[in-house]
């Protein structure tokens, strides 16, 4: 008798009941503005992540020691990216009340602003960690209030004032950069000041979002708006360690876009930081 085909990234193969992260994918890029193709993300994540290992010689642990569920990929109806966003934070809101950490692949980076809606409900507190090299703080993109380049201006209307934290950002409209002025934290370039807003945010409940562009183009050549003068997978890692040292309560990565790079050494590379982000997120001993 043939065996079920349950597709998970892998070492994510806990029972929901039972688990403490739990993955899901949004496989949506309708509003991309340059290279589509982020929607192939989440499976091409799911299916490369068994050329990697379940443990991290960085961390020295394992995935097999954690209860991870992997609930596949959300069933979306491009082309509606309203109705995308209510699907995606009804999943992300049923998670959360079940106390358990969300982690969502994406997809392009839109789909981020479902996942802190849901969050918002749960904790009005909210503050927000983002990588990137985009600010994504126009107010509108090409008349569109709702697009990858304006995720974080809308999630700056839930949250507020001095609670977005951006690092690795090096493109945007000036226009961006003058509305962040007091209003919003960037650092510019790289990660050199994570350490300062980690200390500020210890007992805060932080929302965590990376948008694979913050690294080279060189490293991750395939995503849909690759920028020059990224950060490395070092630097990346390592912010991605002392970020897993807070109250995380929920988590993205996006806009890896797999056509983009015939090597597979992105998604490889995606693979690895997923890994590394689900060991980090582990619940605190």
């Amino acid at each position: 008798m043939l065996e079920m085909n349950i597709h998970t990234f892998i070492g994510a193969d806990k029972g929901y009941n039972e688990s403490d992260i739990c993955i899901y994918g949004c496989p949506f890029d309708g509003t991309t503005s340059y290279r589509p193709g982020a929607r192939f993300a989440p499976s091409s994540i799911r299916n490369e992540s068994y050329g990697i290992e379940t443990y991290s010689p960085y961390q020295d642990l394992d995935l097999t020691d954690f209860n991870i569920y992997d609930g596949g990929d959300l069933e979306i109806p491009i082309g509606n990216t309203q109705k995308v966003l209510e699907i995606t934070k009804t999943y992300a809101l049923g998670i959360l009340k079940d106390k358990k950490l969300p982690f969502l692949v994406g997809g392009e980076h839109l789909v981020t602003l479902a996942q802190v809606r849901a969050c918002t409900e749960i904790f009005p507190d909210l503050h927000i960690i983002h990588f990137d090299a985009h600010c994504d703080l126009r107010n509108e993109y090409m008349g569109e209030k709702l697009s990858h380049a304006t995720v974080m201006r809308r999630c700056f209307e839930l949250v507020g004032e001095n609670r977005i934290f951006q690092f690795g950002i090096r493109s945007g409209a000036k226009e961006e950069f003058e509305f962040a002025t007091s209003r919003v934290y960037i650092n510019k370039f790289d990660l050199n000041t994570l350490d300062d807003v980690v200390e500020k945010l210890k007992g805060k409940n932080v929302y965590f979002s990376v948008d694979l562009d913050v690294l080279n183009p060189s490293e991750m050549p395939g995503t849909g708006t690759p920028e020059a003068g990224g950060i490395s997978f070092k630097e990346l890692l390592d912010g991605i360690l002392k970020v897993g040292k807070l109250n995380v309560v929920a988590v993205d990565v996006c806009e890896l876009a797999p056509p983009y790079d015939a090597s597979g050494i992105s998604t490889s590379l995606a693979c690895k930081l997923v890994r590394e982000m689900l060991l980090a997120l582990k619940p605190k001993q």
